[in-house]
């Protein structure tokens, strides 16, 4: 069976559309549903959140909104300008035309990939100052400097063609030489590689970008150390990472597999919260490693990554699959790398209307986390801590219920406190 390139045309032009009408329609919701419940807290926090944390709340949410939708419109633009509109042939001609003979077909290859993701990233690069100096500097979220901006661009670039290009080659080498099956081998190599990263990246690569200091109070590391006990978890290390120096947002985590396991607090959230709190907060990230939510999020993802190789396995064969996305194909010389990058371009737009599942089940393990945490720890505490992360990270209380369906991946905070049963819970001005 061929494929029709005009039905492609047809088919992806529909998807980017109507993709970015519902971004639009879904933003223009959850700015309006934010404005109109601006200055009235919710009675059930009205205690507990002031007038001004609350409005800054709202128009926090409703500059990110604006930014989002910017971009929404400039990302779809660049999707049809790479591909219908023929950018992706021109850079692929430029690519051939500038390196001739020289390198053979791999070097070629991984120059057209490197060229198309610089310029993707100098082209999203005005979106990425706005918000990081601009938008997060307005509400005082950002503490980056340019010149640790730059570092970090720099070191990200380094560590891309330190591991990027291997990992790249590999796969282009297995698309030539292992026959039809290539991409059920494409597949198992990817996988290793992130289950390879999520051992690595921990030890060696965050903290390339951030400090790692051993936890130093000692009253919260045998606190955290009891409830590691209680939970039947070992971690290699508890750390403290300097979040404060990119940003005021707050978090914990609990990270990593094998030697790679490590609880991670950052220094924002330590200097808001009390040791029962922080206790709770982990407890909740704990929640997430004894109820297996790692590997129940983990397979459904490699199962949607081998469906996707294996589309990729019959599209990259295909002629129609090159000219309805705006390339002419070359069947004397073919160029795997053109098939990849036409790929994660046409693939997003149709799997944006299946990303509310993804969002859904997230929220249920959120809600499982914060049932676990309430058997391990004080959900008073958990509460009171759910109240300054909030305030810390100027989420808002009052999102349009749709739009919460489709994007987020946490409940809102009134729906999370409901659960726990702590919707009438002290202040957190109280508390702290």
């Amino acid at each position: 069976m061929s494929l029709d390139p005009r039905a492609l045309s047809l088919a992806f032009s529909a998807a980017v559309l109507a993709s970015l009408l519902v971004k639009f329609w879904l933003a223009t919701r959850q700015m309006r549903h934010v404005a109109q419940h601006r200055d009235t807290v919710p009675a059930a926090f009205a205690d507990r959140v002031s007038p001004q944390a609350h409005r800054k709340s709202a128009d926090y949410a409703l500059a990110r909104q604006r930014h989002a939708i910017v971009a929404a419109a400039w990302s779809s633009a660049l999707v049809v300008g790479w591909t219908l509109l023929g950018g992706l042939a021109w850079l692929d001609a430029g690519v051939h035309a500038a390196l001739g003979t020289h390198g053979g077909p791999m070097v070629t290859q991984l120059v057209l990939v490197g060229a198309f993701l610089l310029a993707g990233a100098l082209l999203d690069l005005p979106f990425e100052l706005h918000e990081h100096f601009v938008l997060e500097a307005r509400f005082g979220f950002n503490k980056l400097t340019p010149a640790q901006f730059l570092k970090d661009a720099a070191l990200s670039f380094g560590l891309a063609l330190l591991i990027g290009t291997p990992l790249l080659a590999l796969l282009l080498w297995i698309m030539q030489a292992t026959g039809a099956r290539w991409w059920l081998w494409a597949w198992g190599a990817l996988t290793a590689f992130q289950l390879l990263a999520m051992v690595v990246f921990p030890i060696w690569i965050a903290p390339l970008f951030n400090k790692f200091e051993p936890l130093a109070d000692e009253a919260l590391v045998a606190r955290v150390q009891a409830l590691m006990q209680r939970c039947g978890l070992r971690a290699r290390g508890f750390f403290v990472m300097d979040g404060s120096r990119r940003s005021a947002h707050s978090n914990a985590y609990f990270t990593g597999l094998g030697r790679g396991k490590r609880v991670v607090f950052y220094d924002t959230l330590l200097a808001r919260l009390s040791g029962t709190e922080v206790e709770a907060v982990l407890a909740h990230e704990l929640g997430h490693f004894r109820l297996h939510h790692l590997p129940k999020r983990l397979l459904p993802m490699l199962g949607v990554s081998l469906a996707g190789f294996a589309l990729l396995g019959w599209l990259k064969s295909q002629p129609g699959f090159y000219l309805g996305l705006g390339v002419m194909p070359s069947l004397a010389a073919p160029n795997d790398a053109l098939a990849l990058l036409l790929f994660m371009l046409a693939l997003p737009p149709f799997l944006y209307f299946v990303s509310p599942l993804f969002a859904g089940v997230s929220r249920r393990h959120e809600y499982e986390a914060d049932a676990y945490a309430r058997t391990q720890a004080d959900a008073a505490d958990l509460a009171r801590a759910l109240l300054k992360l909030h305030e810390d990270n100027a989420a808002t209380l009052t999102p349009d219920p749709l739009f919460v369906r489709f994007y987020y991946s946490h409940p809102p905070l009134t729906m999370r406190l409901a659960a726990l049963g702590q919707d009438g819970a002290p202040s957190a001005g109280a508390a702290a």
